[in-house]
């Protein structure tokens, strides 16, 4: 695996941004500013919309069957254009995977500086994105480009999902236990990266857990009737687990010593190895969240690092979490983990100790 200089035209990716990949996400505040006053539409087809920022839009065809529509992308996160294009194919893809979808078709969404970096690259990109898409059974049907700087790559993909098993960032359930399916850390180990603070084997690890897809993580769901489920990426796993408790009308609590964690993250953020965005999400999330006088100051941080291509944090009855767990570990994702459970609502939405 190459995740240094973009294989035939020798050109670094990396060189062209300052932030990548999730991290590049408008911060979460500014979000939910922007959209506040957006109109809702009324078409009673829409299962889910915009109201609780979920990860895709879901719409009723039938009652068999429910269209999944996201779309996402972002600015090059590693320096090979082959690996650009595979992360960023698998995590526009985990939407429709953190539905309890199955995706189907995909746009491109390309927007390359055609004068500025050799087209060699874009090949790459595209080659990289069609090989991840190919692997999760979805057919790229065609696309849109601009020309512009830095490059950007993403998807827009659909697929289907029955109605009434629709699964929701809203959908948590008081007494559920919460599983994440992939460790923490990618955006500090980026940012590690850049600043020579890594080995290579630490960074090949990142980039494989960004690679991986969440499909599995959907099948179980379903398999184990999971209701309430995101996938974490852009405003950590802090900011993606306050969204669930405030639409699901519960308070979330976790325990950041249960979270797995990627190699050298935690001795990363002692160095103070933290990324801008996780100080924009902490932002973002300290008003509705209590941070126990117990938790640990590099955990706090590292549960509002953004992350790129994240796993999935799915809420499942306590009865089921252990068997569910277990075929999680048997399925390529050993490092998942129960890391909380959803209580009744308090004060504070979200608690982290």
């Amino acid at each position: 695996m190459t995740t240094t200089v973009n294989g035939p035209a020798g050109f670094d990716l990396l060189s062209t941004v300052e932030t990548g990949g999730c991290s590049a996400k408008i911060p979460p505040r500014q979000l939910e500013e922007l959209l506040q006053d957006m109109p809702l539409p009324a078409d009673p087809r829409i299962l889910v919309g915009i109201a609780t920022h979920d990860d895709a839009g879901v719409y009723k065809i039938n009652d068999e069957t429910a269209l999944v529509i996201t779309t996402d992308f972002f600015p090059p996160v590693v320096s090979d254009g082959y690996e650009f294009g595979l992360i960023a194919a698998t995590n526009s893809i985990s939407d429709v995977y953190a539905m309890g979808g199955t995706p189907l078709v995909a746009l491109n969404i390309m927007m390359f500086p055609s004068t500025r970096i050799p087209m060699e690259v874009y090949k790459e990109i595209l080659r990289g994105g069609h090989d991840k898409a190919r692997e999760a059974g979805v057919s790229i049907i065609g696309g849109h480009t601009i020309d512009d700087y830095p490059p950007k790559y993403g998807l827009a993909v659909i697929g289907t999902v029955h109605p009434g098993r629709v699964i929701t960032n809203a959908g948590v359930r008081e007494g559920d236990e919460l599983i994440l399916t992939k460790p923490l850390g990618t955006g500090i180990i980026l940012a590690g990266h850049r600043m020579k603070m890594t080995i290579p084997s630490q960074l090949e690890n990142a980039v494989s857990i960004m690679k991986q897809l969440n499909a599995r993580g959907a099948e179980l769901m379903q398999k184990y009737s999971v209701r309430g489920a995101t996938d974490i990426t852009g405003f950590g796993l802090a900011g993606h687990a306050l969204k669930m408790a405030r639409g699901s009308g519960v308070t979330v609590n976790i325990d950041m010593k249960s979270v797995p964690l990627l190699d050298c993250v935690y001795s990363l953020a002692d160095q103070g190895c933290i990324p801008g965005a996780a100080f924009r999400n902490l932002d973002y999330t300290e008003g509705g969240t209590r941070f126990t006088s117990d938790l640990d100051y590099n955990l706090k941080m590292i549960a509002h690092d953004a992350q790129t291509s994240g796993g999935l944090l799915m809420a499942v009855a306590p009865e089921k979490s252990r068997e569910l767990l277990k075929e999680l570990h048997e399925s390529g994702h050993g490092e998942a983990a129960v890391i909380g459970k959803a209580i009744r609502k308090a004060e504070a939405d979200l608690v982290l100790q």
